[in-house]
């Protein structure tokens, strides 16, 4: 997950083309901030309330719970997609919408790696490593502070940052964010969904899902240090 107007440097793979829009495009959110729940920011809302249901069906021990957890990060995942659809099709996109999307996606992401950290699978390999899920969580979530800090930080250096046109391109959505993304969403769904015994036996699946979170967590780390470098130029001129 990770949409918004993403400057963020490394959002997903569906709303990345919202941040590029040429500033002819820009009128049709401003026209919209008077309507603060227009539908993209109600799915957005709805991924916000998402997150305790999330953490109350993993604690509880029924095999139902354990469809519903995995069933819950689904339908984030696919409204995370579907409001920024919305958004751009229907010309929907708000600057309130804008700041609550990556904040949602940011929200499941971090409460979902948390969860899994602290009841691991009953698997071998858990017992056996224990950090080894803990590495790549820590990474992931370590990241997405760093870079908000970061932004925080530039912002505070220069107040026309953000408005410097070789500042946005530096922060722009790049592949390693889509690709990014998409493995950490797989992942997630894939290490959730192996919970319900109802699904089969964890056999491949669980090394599958873990190999994805390290590349996830690889990539996240890649293209925080492609952003600093990039911020870092734009800095010094």
């Amino acid at each position: 997950m990770g949409a918004e107007n993403k400057i963020d440097g490394d959002v997903d793979w569906h709303k990345n083309d919202r941040q590029n829009q040429p500033p002819s495009m820009l009128p049709s959110m401003q026209n919209h901030d008077s309507k603060l729940l227009t539908l993209p920011t109600i799915l957005t809302l709805g991924r916000v309330a998402a997150v305790p249901l999330l953490v109350a069906t993993f604690y509880v021990d029924s095999w139902w719970a354990r469809t519903a957890t995995t069933s819950i990060f689904v339908a984030a995942a696919i409204t995370d997609w579907l409001d920024g659809y919305l958004a751009r099709k229907m010309k929907l996109g708000t600057v309130f919408g804008a700041f609550l999307d990556p904040v949602a996606d940011k929200l499941m992401v971090a409460a979902t790696l948390i969860l899994l950290c602290s009841r691991p699978l009953e698997v071998a390999m858990f017992r056996e490593v224990p950090w080894l899920f803990t590495v790549p969580a820590i990474a992931i979530i370590g990241r997405e502070i760093t870079m908000s800090a970061v932004r925080e930080w530039a912002a505070s250096q220069n107040t026309r940052l953000l408005e410097n046109d070789s500042y946005s391109q530096a922060v722009a959505v790049n592949n390693l964010g889509k690709w990014k993304t998409a493995t950490q969403m797989i992942s997630l769904t894939i290490l959730l969904a192996t919970r319900d015994s109802s699904l089969g036996g964890p056999g491949i699946l669980v090394p599958s899902g873990v190999l994805l979170l390290y590349i996830s967590a690889g990539l996240s780390v890649w293209s925080l240090a492609i952003y600093m470098s990039k911020i870092w130029k734009v800095l010094l001129k």
